[in-house]
């Protein structure tokens, strides 16, 4: 059950963050182009599981991407608030996908599950 409400949140995340993104009528060629930018992070992996693991999930953590978007706000930046609600879509696809967060074990130890 949990790892379906996991699913059920990134699916809304993802959601949400394509609403807010189309409302302020933001390019959506930028969307598609910087919609998978946040994967570069598992070129981590090249030297470690562990430094690909940290390097990934500071790149798949929603904190991040909020703190992007907060920060946008305060200082009226459309460009920012584009990009964390990007980032944010991206984070919440992965979610719907059933891709977590990782383990410094291996890329495909994730917390929702073996990928």
């Amino acid at each position: 059950m949990t790892k379906v409400l996991l699913h059920i949140e990134g699916f809304a995340i993802l959601s949400l963050s394509v609403y807010l993104y189309g409302y302020f009528q933001f390019s959506w060629l930028l969307f598609f182009i910087l919609l998978f930018a946040p994967d570069i992070a598992m070129v981590g992996y090249v030297i470690s599981n562990k430094v690909g693991s940290v390097a990934y999930n500071l790149f798949h953590t929603y904190s991040v991407p909020i703190i992007l978007i907060l920060v946008s706000v305060m200082f009226s930046n459309l460009t920012l608030l584009s990009i964390g609600f990007i980032w944010s879509a991206h984070i919440g696809m992965d979610r719907m996908l059933g891709y977590g967060l990782k383990y410094s074990t291996a890329f495909k130890d994730t917390h929702l599950n073996r990928v």
